[in-house]
């Protein structure tokens, strides 16, 4: 029974430091591309020292916010038109399901050049792509 009650001591501990605002700051802002705020992407924060954990979020009408560590981060922002359809099934009644394309260049998603240094509290940066 002892383990049990130190063990639960360790995890309400854990849970706690989690909660430090003073690691964690909150960023919010828009994206627009080519001058256009798209209805729906995501947008992750990774850690460039590989020391913190990732954060992301959706972004919904071009706006987005997400609780993010503290420090440098690399900004990969992804966002997928929809260029066909695929059946699921070799059926004549089968359902589709659309076929997505990225529609940013790999510089904003997995060859990010985008950066962001995260700061305690609230922070703001808008986002304005080119898909050039």
């Amino acid at each position: 029974m002892v383990g049990r009650a130190s063990l639960l001591i360790i995890l309400a501990t854990i849970v706690v430091s989690g909660c430090d605002n003073k690691n964690e700051g909150t960023v919010s802002g828009s994206v627009t591309i080519d001058g256009v705020a798209p209805k729906e992407g995501a947008i992750d924060f990774i850690p460039a020292d590989g020391q913190s954990r990732t954060a992301g979020t959706a972004i919904t009408d071009g706006r987005y916010e997400a609780h993010v560590p503290v420090g440098k981060m690399v900004v990969e922002i992804r966002v997928s038109k929809i260029v066909g359809q695929r059946k699921l099934y070799n059926t004549p009644d089968s359902p589709t399901q659309p076929i997505l394309e990225q529609m940013l260049p790999p510089k904003y998603n997995s060859q990010s050049e985008l950066q962001l240094d995260v700061k305690p509290g609230e922070n703001h940066k808008d986002y304005q792509l080119t898909t050039k």
